[in-house]
Protein backbone atom coordinates (compact mmCIF):
# COMPACT_ATOMS: atom_id res chain seq x y z
CA UNK A 1 0.00 0.00 0.00
CA UNK A 2 1.20 3.52 -0.58
CA UNK A 3 0.56 6.66 0.64
CA UNK A 4 1.20 9.26 -2.40
CA UNK A 5 0.01 8.85 -6.02
CA UNK A 6 2.47 6.24 -7.60
CA UNK A 7 4.03 3.58 -4.88
CA UNK A 8 7.62 3.87 -3.92
CA UNK A 9 8.52 0.29 -5.73
CA UNK A 10 6.95 1.36 -8.56
CA UNK A 11 9.24 4.68 -9.07
CA UNK A 12 12.09 2.51 -8.18
CA UNK A 13 11.27 0.63 -10.70
CA UNK A 14 11.18 2.87 -13.43
CA UNK A 15 14.23 4.74 -12.72
CA UNK A 16 16.87 1.71 -11.85
CA UNK A 17 15.18 0.60 -15.84
CA UNK A 18 15.98 4.25 -17.23
CA UNK A 19 19.35 3.68 -14.93
CA UNK A 20 20.17 0.74 -16.78
CA UNK A 21 19.66 1.37 -20.40
CA UNK A 22 21.41 4.41 -20.33
CA UNK A 23 24.33 3.34 -18.64
CA UNK A 24 24.70 1.33 -22.35
CA UNK A 25 24.40 4.16 -24.55
CA UNK A 26 28.35 5.40 -25.74
CA UNK A 27 28.50 9.03 -26.67
CA UNK A 28 32.59 8.63 -27.20
CA UNK A 29 31.57 10.01 -30.98
CA UNK A 30 30.17 13.56 -29.68
CA UNK A 31 33.23 14.24 -27.57
CA UNK A 32 34.38 17.67 -27.71
CA UNK A 33 31.46 18.44 -30.26
CA UNK A 34 28.70 20.98 -29.47
CA UNK A 35 25.40 19.25 -28.78
CA UNK A 36 22.08 20.20 -28.80
CA UNK A 37 19.57 17.47 -26.49
CA UNK A 38 16.22 17.49 -28.48
CA UNK A 39 13.52 16.03 -26.33
CA UNK A 40 10.56 16.72 -28.15
CA UNK A 41 9.92 12.89 -28.67
CA UNK A 42 9.42 11.92 -25.34
CA UNK A 43 6.51 13.79 -24.51
CA UNK A 44 4.30 11.24 -22.67
CA UNK A 45 7.10 9.53 -21.18
CA UNK A 46 7.23 7.95 -18.22
CA UNK A 47 9.72 9.89 -16.27
CA UNK A 48 10.30 11.98 -18.74
CA UNK A 49 12.05 14.22 -16.59
CA UNK A 50 14.54 11.57 -15.15
CA UNK A 51 15.34 10.31 -18.45
CA UNK A 52 15.96 13.36 -19.57
CA UNK A 53 18.23 14.15 -17.24
CA UNK A 54 20.35 10.80 -17.29
CA UNK A 55 20.36 11.29 -21.20
CA UNK A 56 22.19 14.65 -20.53
CA UNK A 57 24.36 13.27 -17.62
CA UNK A 58 25.72 10.47 -19.83
CA UNK A 59 26.79 13.18 -22.81
CA UNK A 60 28.64 15.43 -20.34
CA UNK A 61 30.39 12.14 -19.34
CA UNK A 62 31.92 11.43 -22.67
CA UNK A 63 32.74 15.12 -22.87
CA UNK A 64 29.82 16.19 -25.35
CA UNK A 65 29.37 20.32 -24.86
CA UNK A 66 25.60 21.27 -24.19
CA UNK A 67 23.99 23.60 -25.44
CA UNK A 68 20.77 25.16 -24.21
CA UNK A 69 19.97 26.93 -27.65
CA UNK A 70 19.39 24.99 -31.20
CA UNK A 71 21.23 27.41 -33.32
CA UNK A 72 24.44 27.58 -30.82
CA UNK A 73 25.21 23.77 -31.57
CA UNK A 74 26.98 22.07 -33.96
CA UNK A 75 24.79 18.29 -33.41
CA UNK A 76 21.51 17.67 -32.72
CA UNK A 77 20.89 14.40 -30.39
CA UNK A 78 17.85 13.49 -30.47
CA UNK A 79 16.58 10.04 -28.22
CA UNK A 80 13.25 8.47 -28.50
CA UNK A 81 11.65 5.73 -26.55
CA UNK A 82 10.26 2.36 -27.03
CA UNK A 83 8.66 2.29 -24.05
CA UNK A 84 9.06 3.09 -20.29
CA UNK A 85 6.63 1.24 -16.90
CA UNK A 86 6.08 -1.47 -15.02
CA UNK A 87 3.79 -5.02 -15.78
CA UNK A 88 2.91 -7.16 -13.02
CA UNK A 89 2.08 -10.80 -12.83
CA UNK A 90 0.08 -12.30 -9.86
CA UNK A 91 0.02 -16.19 -8.50
CA UNK A 92 -2.83 -17.52 -6.33
CA UNK A 93 -2.54 -21.01 -4.90
CA UNK A 94 -5.72 -21.35 -2.75
CA UNK A 95 -9.32 -19.98 -3.17
CA UNK A 96 -9.62 -16.57 -4.79
CA UNK A 97 -11.96 -14.03 -3.30
CA UNK A 98 -16.01 -14.87 -4.42
CA UNK A 99 -19.11 -13.01 -3.86
CA UNK A 100 -22.24 -15.59 -4.15
CA UNK A 101 -26.05 -14.10 -4.65
CA UNK A 102 -27.43 -13.62 -0.51
CA UNK A 103 -30.31 -16.70 -0.21
CA UNK A 104 -30.43 -16.15 3.92
CA UNK A 105 -30.94 -12.62 5.01
CA UNK A 106 -27.87 -12.24 7.10
CA UNK A 107 -25.74 -14.56 6.16
CA UNK A 108 -22.71 -13.58 4.54
CA UNK A 109 -22.61 -13.91 0.85
CA UNK A 110 -19.10 -13.02 0.01
CA UNK A 111 -16.21 -15.88 0.47
CA UNK A 112 -13.03 -14.32 1.38
CA UNK A 113 -9.52 -14.89 -0.13
CA UNK A 114 -7.85 -18.27 1.48
CA UNK A 115 -4.28 -18.21 0.06
CA UNK A 116 -1.83 -20.99 0.76
CA UNK A 117 0.83 -19.38 -1.34
CA UNK A 118 0.08 -16.25 -3.25
CA UNK A 119 3.47 -14.32 -5.54
CA UNK A 120 3.01 -11.18 -7.03
CA UNK A 121 6.17 -10.01 -9.56
CA UNK A 122 6.69 -6.92 -10.97
CA UNK A 123 9.02 -5.66 -13.91
CA UNK A 124 9.87 -2.36 -14.61
CA UNK A 125 11.41 -1.65 -18.59
CA UNK A 126 12.64 0.64 -20.36
CA UNK A 127 13.75 0.84 -24.17
CA UNK A 128 15.83 3.31 -25.39
CA UNK A 129 17.17 4.87 -28.91
CA UNK A 130 19.46 7.70 -30.02
CA UNK A 131 20.79 9.26 -32.90
CA UNK A 132 22.59 12.66 -33.96
CA UNK A 133 23.11 14.47 -36.64
CA UNK A 134 24.32 17.59 -38.11
CA UNK A 135 21.93 20.27 -37.57
CA UNK A 136 23.34 23.05 -40.34
CA UNK A 137 24.00 19.54 -43.10
CA UNK A 138 21.55 16.78 -41.97
CA UNK A 139 23.90 14.47 -42.51
CA UNK A 140 23.80 11.54 -39.67
CA UNK A 141 26.86 11.37 -37.45
CA UNK A 142 26.21 8.98 -35.13
CA UNK A 143 23.08 6.18 -33.70
CA UNK A 144 23.34 4.15 -30.59
CA UNK A 145 21.38 0.56 -31.03
CA UNK A 146 18.18 -0.25 -29.66
CA UNK A 147 18.86 -0.37 -25.77
CA UNK A 148 16.49 -2.56 -23.71
CA UNK A 149 16.90 -2.73 -19.55
CA UNK A 150 14.63 -4.52 -16.95
CA UNK A 151 14.41 -4.24 -13.29
CA UNK A 152 12.27 -6.85 -11.15
CA UNK A 153 10.87 -7.02 -7.77
CA UNK A 154 9.32 -10.41 -6.10
CA UNK A 155 6.84 -10.45 -3.18
CA UNK A 156 5.84 -13.74 -1.77
CA UNK A 157 2.92 -14.78 1.42
CA UNK A 158 3.05 -17.76 2.93
CA UNK A 159 -0.09 -18.82 4.29
CA UNK A 160 -1.22 -15.22 5.18
CA UNK A 161 2.29 -14.32 6.55
CA UNK A 162 4.30 -11.79 4.11
CA UNK A 163 5.58 -10.52 2.16
CA UNK A 164 8.79 -11.84 1.26
CA UNK A 165 10.26 -9.62 -1.13
CA UNK A 166 13.66 -9.40 -3.33
CA UNK A 167 14.22 -8.16 -6.60
CA UNK A 168 17.07 -6.17 -8.12
CA UNK A 169 15.73 -3.03 -6.57
CA UNK A 170 16.02 -4.57 -2.78
CA UNK A 171 19.32 -4.26 -1.06
CA UNK A 172 18.68 -7.39 0.98
CA UNK A 173 15.64 -9.58 1.17
CA UNK A 174 13.04 -8.74 3.42
CA UNK A 175 9.67 -9.94 5.47
CA UNK A 176 7.19 -7.81 6.14
CA UNK A 177 9.28 -4.53 5.35
CA UNK A 178 12.53 -5.63 8.09
CA UNK A 179 15.69 -6.93 6.60
CA UNK A 180 16.43 -10.68 7.41
CA UNK A 181 19.46 -11.31 9.36
CA UNK A 182 21.92 -13.05 7.43
CA UNK A 183 23.46 -16.81 8.34
CA UNK A 184 26.90 -16.90 10.59
CA UNK A 185 29.50 -18.19 8.73
CA UNK A 186 29.74 -20.72 11.94
CA UNK A 187 26.84 -22.40 10.07
CA UNK A 188 27.89 -22.59 6.34
CA UNK A 189 28.18 -26.12 5.14
CA UNK A 190 31.30 -26.82 3.23
CA UNK A 191 30.23 -29.01 0.11
CA UNK A 192 31.26 -33.42 0.95
CA UNK A 193 34.30 -32.81 -2.42
CA UNK A 194 36.00 -29.81 -0.60
CA UNK A 195 36.28 -30.84 2.68
CA UNK A 196 39.47 -33.04 3.62
CA UNK A 197 39.04 -37.05 4.29
CA UNK A 198 39.16 -38.36 7.65
CA UNK A 199 42.37 -40.05 7.21
CA UNK A 200 43.75 -36.92 6.42
CA UNK A 201 43.15 -35.08 9.28
CA UNK A 202 44.78 -34.95 12.34
CA UNK A 203 44.88 -32.68 15.77
CA UNK A 204 47.39 -30.01 16.05
CA UNK A 205 50.30 -30.17 18.26
CA UNK A 206 50.37 -28.01 21.18
CA UNK A 207 47.33 -26.27 20.81
CA UNK A 208 45.83 -24.43 23.83
CA UNK A 209 42.82 -25.82 25.60
CA UNK A 210 40.73 -24.36 28.49
CA UNK A 211 41.09 -26.66 31.71
CA UNK A 212 38.96 -29.01 32.04
CA UNK A 213 38.07 -29.32 28.65
CA UNK A 214 38.06 -32.54 26.60
CA UNK A 215 40.69 -32.75 23.46
CA UNK A 216 39.52 -32.31 20.29
CA UNK A 217 37.67 -35.86 19.22
CA UNK A 218 39.79 -37.80 16.78
CA UNK A 219 40.06 -37.22 12.96
CA UNK A 220 39.42 -33.06 13.51
CA UNK A 221 41.55 -30.06 14.14
CA UNK A 222 41.88 -28.26 17.52
CA UNK A 223 40.82 -25.64 14.83
CA UNK A 224 37.23 -26.10 15.83
CA UNK A 225 37.52 -26.29 18.79
CA UNK A 226 40.00 -24.10 20.11
CA UNK A 227 39.38 -21.05 21.86
CA UNK A 228 41.60 -18.94 19.45
CA UNK A 229 38.78 -19.56 16.97
CA UNK A 230 36.88 -17.09 16.00
CA UNK A 231 33.40 -18.16 16.43
CA UNK A 232 31.85 -16.42 13.21
CA UNK A 233 34.51 -18.25 11.34
CA UNK A 234 33.86 -20.94 9.19
CA UNK A 235 34.59 -24.29 10.74
CA UNK A 236 36.77 -25.52 8.08
CA UNK A 237 38.69 -29.19 9.51
CA UNK A 238 42.91 -28.54 9.57
CA UNK A 239 44.20 -30.73 7.46
CA UNK A 240 47.71 -32.05 8.24
CA UNK A 241 50.84 -31.74 5.96
CA UNK A 242 53.50 -34.52 5.64
CA UNK A 243 56.67 -33.59 7.74
CA UNK A 244 59.80 -32.18 5.73
CA UNK A 245 62.43 -34.64 5.13
CA UNK A 246 66.07 -33.11 7.27
CA UNK A 247 68.69 -31.31 5.28
CA UNK A 248 71.82 -34.17 4.73
CA UNK A 249 74.63 -33.52 6.89
CA UNK A 250 78.24 -33.07 5.69
CA UNK A 251 80.95 -35.16 5.96
CA UNK A 252 83.35 -34.07 8.09
CA UNK A 253 86.73 -33.39 6.23
CA UNK A 254 88.60 -36.74 6.62
CA UNK A 255 86.05 -38.99 5.91
CA UNK A 256 85.33 -37.00 2.72
CA UNK A 257 88.83 -35.62 1.95
CA UNK A 258 90.37 -32.99 -0.85
CA UNK A 259 88.17 -31.39 -2.82
CA UNK A 260 88.40 -33.65 -6.11
CA UNK A 261 88.62 -31.77 -9.54
CA UNK A 262 86.07 -32.08 -12.58
CA UNK A 263 87.62 -34.70 -15.18
CA UNK A 264 87.95 -33.14 -18.35
CA UNK A 265 85.64 -32.88 -21.24
CA UNK A 266 87.44 -34.16 -24.49
CA UNK A 267 85.88 -32.95 -27.56
CA UNK A 268 83.97 -35.05 -30.01
CA UNK A 269 82.61 -36.87 -27.25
Amino acid sequence: MTDTQRAGSEMRLVSQAIDRAVMQLDFAELQGKTVFLDTQYLDGTVDKGYLISSIRQQLLAHGALLQEERVKATYVVEPRSGGVGTDKYSLLVGIPATSLPALVPGVPSAIPEIALVKKSDQQGVAKIAVFAYNRTTGRALWQSDLVEASSNLKDTWYFGAGPYRRGSIMRDSEFAGETLPKIPAALHVYPEEVAPKATEIKPEKGAARVGGDEPPATGFGSTLFGPDRHWFAPTRPTVATPPESPAPRPLPPEIAGPPWPAPPITPGR
